[in-house]
């Protein structure tokens, strides 16, 4: 009998040994929040840097540092009329190259402001609800796999962040120190905002609405109103600005709608808008907003599950269960706006609600609201360490784990070893061939095959556009990818346009995403194609001008 309750009392023990190391976790950090901070955002410098670290630049990524590498700053303005994205992350690069062209050195800057941005999201939510859910949702910031990802790329989204969070730190640290410097610096922060993204415009939209809510307490300084005022001015200035110069103009590409319209034509956004009639808007608003989740958690089965948490935590802080530093209904105000913001421009079909990045400024409001939703489970009791080790313990599955959404580039695939082998060879060819390519695929040999430096188009020939790296010709067609189909109309032209002989010699290339050309191609035998395949994205064949090609009627059409 002594023997079977000593057994029950080692079982016990041990059942209770990682609560135990829980408790003790817990007292550690509620002695050194700090220091847990530093060491976590030490652990998310060390993940971004080995990200950023051994690929080659995305089509996206060598888009903007193609615009951004040209000889004077009027000409870099310029050509970042082209994009859809304010320019200044084009004006940024412009600078920074100076410093270095590697694909590490271009990706610094968003590695310092991703990392920022959750550092001053930390702070922002410190100021709002307790301890736990800002660790827990700062955790989740840190390592969450598309946080990691647009804070390591040349992408304007690690600014938008960085200067977001900042305008609503400072917006808050304002509102409670009666600071007009603080606010001041608050607005000059959203204006960056501004400047980097437009979707930072939904973000002022509902941090405008939610000062205005807070400038009306009592005892308000006239001084502060005025400062936050000369923010907004300035901000509405700013975008009108962008608007007349920028926006207006960018939509006559798109045959005269609106620019963000534009984007109704490409199949990777077209769910994200809403097209009367075809569904229901409630189920939209609904169906979108678990997209959002599913893109933001970079997995499907996690994004499904945090959207009932969301909500959990949404109410929660209506009904005084989830802590809050700040008055109930505008603390769920300040956290779920957003989300209607951006489905109402998606209804009104101004910008993309839904599972891409172009909803990621929902990131620091879904993680918040997720970490108070869990934190109000009993097994969690709000706890410092079990909101910070779940967040741990979910980001690290959504990593082993993820969903491959397009456009998608494996780690693998986009190896630098892979791009160095493809332009070796590509030198190595005959000068005399021209290399004939799709657009996207031209970014990337603007960068790579002219070794960064500054690239001069040519746009004399109708339809297309040619540029010289070296000794090299490069022939661009007005094609965003080949598909077999497009390319036989392309070739046919190119031939004729450029008058080339017939027997020359042309090396067609591919790199990018979608890069199926040599593979479509290559199941019509007559064609006799030799493909060189450098990872499943980087392809290049020759084909020789007069060269019949098949029936276009039997080319896939994709």
């Amino acid at each position: 009998m002594q023997h079977v309750e000593q057994r029950d009392e080692l079982d016990r023990s041990s059942w209770c040994r990682p609560k135990l190391w829980l408790t003790r976790l817990e007292s550690w950090l509620e002695g050194n929040l700090p220091t847990s901070v530093f060491i976590l955002l030490a652990a998310g410098l060390l993940v971004r840097l080995w990200h950023a670290s051994g690929t080659y630049l995305n089509p996206d990524e060598a888009l903007h540092f193609f615009v951004a590498n040209q000889t004077t700053w009027w000409g870099t303005y310029k050509e970042s009329l082209i994009l859809a994205h304010p320019p200044l992350l084009i004006f940024l690069l412009h600078l920074w190259r100076r410093l270095g062209t590697t694909e590490l050195m271009l990706r610094l800057p968003s590695i310092l402001m991703g990392l920022g941005g959750c550092w001053l999201a930390y702070r922002w939510l410190l100021l709002l609800v307790d301890e736990a859910v800002a660790l827990t949702s700062l955790v989740f910031l840190l390592f969450l796999p598309s946080s990691i990802e647009l804070s390591t790329e040349v992408r304007q989204y690690a600014l938008l962040f960085g200067f977001s969070m900042a305008a609503g730190y400072l917006l808050e640290l304002a509102l409670r120190r009666n600071s007009v410097a603080a606010m001041l610096c608050s607005g000059l922060s959203l204006c960056l905002a501004i400047a980097s993204h437009y979707s930072a415009l939904l973000f002022a939209l509902t941090l405008g609405l939610y000062a205005l809510w807070r400038l009306r307490e009592p005892d308000r300084p006239l001084q502060v109103f005025a400062a936050w005022e000369i923010g907004q001015i300035v901000a509405l200035a700013l975008s009108y600005f962008f608007y007349v110069t920028h926006l207006s103009q960018l939509g006559k590409l798109y045959g005269g709608v609106n620019a963000m319209r534009g984007f109704m034509g490409n199949e990777y956004l077209s769910n994200s808008y809403f097209v009367a009639g075809r569904i229901n808007p409630v189920l939209f608003i609904f169906a979108r907003t678990g997209g959002v989740l599913q893109y933001l958690f970079r997995q499907s089965l996690v994004g499904d599950l945090a959207y009932p948490i969301l909500i959990v935590g949404l109410v929660q802080i209506f009904r005084h269960r989830a802590p809050a530093r700040i008055g109930r209904p505008q603390l769920a105000f300040l956290l779920g706006f957003p989300f209607v913001a951006n489905a109402a421009a998606a209804l009104a079909r101004a910008y993309p609600y839904g599972g891409t990045r172009h909803s990621f400024f929902l990131l620091p409001f879904a993680t918040a609201l997720v970490s108070a939703g869990l934190l109000t489970w009993r097994s969690a009791r709000r706890e410092l360490a079990g909101g910070a080790l779940v967040a741990l313990a979910v980001a690290l599955f959504c990593n082993l784990v993820p969903a491959k959404r397009l456009p998608y580039l494996s780690r693998l695939n986009q190896r630098q070893q892979n791009m160095r082998a493809a332009i070796q060879f590509l030198r190595q060819r005959d000068h005399q061939a021209p290399i004939f390519t799709d657009n996207q695929s031209s970014l990337l040999l603007g960068v790579y095959l002219c070794d960064q430096r500054p690239v001069e188009l040519n746009r004399n020939v109708l339809g297309f556009s040619s540029f010289e790296c070296g000794s090299h010709r490069v022939i661009v067609a007005n094609q965003f990818i080949f598909t077999a189909r497009t390319f036989y109309d392309q070739w046919q032209l190119m031939i004729r346009q450029y008058r080339l002989a017939p027997n020359t010699p042309v090396w067609v290339t591919q790199m990018g995403w979608s890069t199926y050309l040599a593979f479509e191609l290559s199941t019509f035998p007559q064609l006799q194609l030799h493909p060189y395949y450098f990872g499943n994205n980087l392809e290049t064949f020759e084909l020789k001008a007069g060269e019949k090609l098949p029936d276009p009627e039997l080319l896939p059409t994709s």
